[in-house]
């Protein structure tokens, strides 16, 4: 694992994360007081939660998915990807390890919103709370579902074809997901057009990730027989991006 090991302390030395982990830990109490929220209490934990989960998502998709395309262009421009194949780690190896590492900055920014929510702006009502506390579990969950083959991605792409290539690709997918489908559904309501019908049927649903509607509204959780389901859709999304990356993935830059 000294892969791993090197790619973990060159992004805890480079203090990057710290700014995510302000926007996610810290941000959420400073936006509600500076907006309309503070002119109606009732609308300041609601504001939070929502604030809360929509920087852990913008934090993830900028910063994780720019740092994992940095680090997938330099382990093929710069050799090092050539000097770990010399001492025995495959580039399947590599790859795995080095999105571990960035996983492990990536992950917790979903739990640090899961856990902002659960203990800043849970319901007052017990039953009303143990739901607040489930749901929140679910949608960290199903957040960690859907960046961890996103990141594996931006690794693979910006080792074959440039960091940018490997941001602009997986941020895109990303907002597409959690945005642009919505967009889609709404020109089919309209004319039925049997194209945007595929395309919305084959798009990924990240959307159904994102907790905001949920909590804002305070819909509970994902029902027990649901959720399984929605957890297994993105994990075919994640073996279908996992086979993509690993054959896109390359440890030398092209002559």
């Amino acid at each position: 694992m000294r892969l791993f090991r090197l790619t973990l302390f060159t992004v805890l030395r480079k203090k990057t994360w710290v700014i995510s982990a302000f926007l996610v830990l810290v941000a959420p109490f400073i936006l509600p007081r500076i907006s309309s929220a503070e002119e109606n209490p009732v609308l300041i934990q609601p504001a939070l939660a929502q604030a809360a989960w929509a920087l852990a998502w913008l934090s993830a998709v900028i910063w994780g998915f720019y740092s994992a395309s940095q680090v997938g262009e330099r382990l093929s421009q710069t050799g090092l990807g050539e000097y770990f194949q010399t001492l025995g780690t495959s580039a399947g190896r590599q790859l795995f390890e080095v999105w571990l590492a960035l996983l492990s900055y990536v992950a917790p920014l979903g739990l640090a919103a899961a856990l902002v929510c659960v203990l800043a702006a849970s319901p007052s009502n017990a039953e009303e709370k143990a739901m607040w506390i489930t749901t929140n579990f679910q949608y960290g969950v199903l957040f960690i579902a859907v960046i961890a083959p996103l990141l594996m991605m931006a690794i693979s792409v910006a080792s074959r074809f440039g960091a940018v290539s490997g941001f602009v690709i997986t941020a895109g997918l990303s907002f597409y997901g959690l945005y642009g489908v919505g967009y889609v559904k709404q020109l089919i309501s309209v004319d039925g057009n049997p194209f945007l019908r595929t395309l919305w049927a084959a798009s990924p649903h990240y959307h159904f990730a994102d907790p905001t509607e949920r909590l804002r509204y305070k819909l509970g959780a994902i029902e027990p027989g649901e959720f399984p389901l929605v957890l297994a859709y993105f994990l075919g999304i994640a073996l279908l991006y996992a086979a993509i990356s690993r054959l896109v993935f390359r440890v030398r830059a092209t002559v």
